[in-house]
């Protein structure tokens, strides 16, 4: 159901003050990004319209600038979506390394197309382009955290654990070292002198 209004809670006023305040006087509209992300977050992770007409007021802008602002960046979410937002990249690095097995494993566990959302509304599922991880392709973004280095086994077993309320471990899925290289350091093993 889609709020008739919306106001942000204390916390997220002393952000929006914090935020309003990094900008010179008269350019408090460069904040439109941040609050509109402070006002998604503090709806569940999607940006009802009476929040963004609420940034706009706070921010002075036509409402129709913050609805260019949030339905140009993918980032936002213009309707609810799941408690868990399953990001699947899907540009070529992440193609390359098999994310065309991660995104069925996606839609084999959970039973969803890109673009819809469990039943239960545990997951949402949709692919995007390019997390900038590429490096330790296939990458997923669930919520704030990536899931790097996946195959189709580990995707399920990160499902899994997301569905039964389990904190998995964001990074890499495989022992690899941050985006270290998978085989280990190669480069730099001598001392100074060497």
């Amino acid at each position: 159901m889609t709020p008739a209004t919306f106001a942000f809670d204390a916390a997220n006023q002393e952000r929006v003050k914090i935020w309003i305040a990094k900008f010179p006087t008269g350019r408090q509209q460069s904040a439109v990004l941040a609050l509109l992300d402070l006002a998604q977050r503090q709806s569940g992770g999607w940006l009802p319209q009476a929040a963004m007409d609420h940034v706009a007021e706070l921010l002075g802008m036509a409402r129709i600038r913050v609805y260019e602002v949030a339905t140009f960046y993918t980032m936002f979410n213009l309707k609810p979506v799941g408690r868990h937002l399953v990001q699947v990249c899907t540009t070529t690095p992440c193609w390359l390394q098999g994310s065309d097995a991660v995104l069925g494993a996606c839609r084999a566990k959970l039973g969803i197309d890109v673009g819809e959302t469990t039943v239960d509304g545990q997951f949402t599922l949709v692919e995007v382009e390019c997390l900038g991880a590429c490096v330790n392709a296939p990458v997923i973004l669930v919520n704030d955290d990536y899931f790097e280095d996946l195959d189709a086994d580990s995707t399920e077993r990160l499902l899994d654990a997301l569905g039964r309320g389990e904190g998995v471990k964001p990074g890499p899925q495989v022992a690899r070292q941050t985006s270290a290289p998978i085989t280990g350091a190669n480069t730099l093993k001598g001392g100074a002198d060497a």
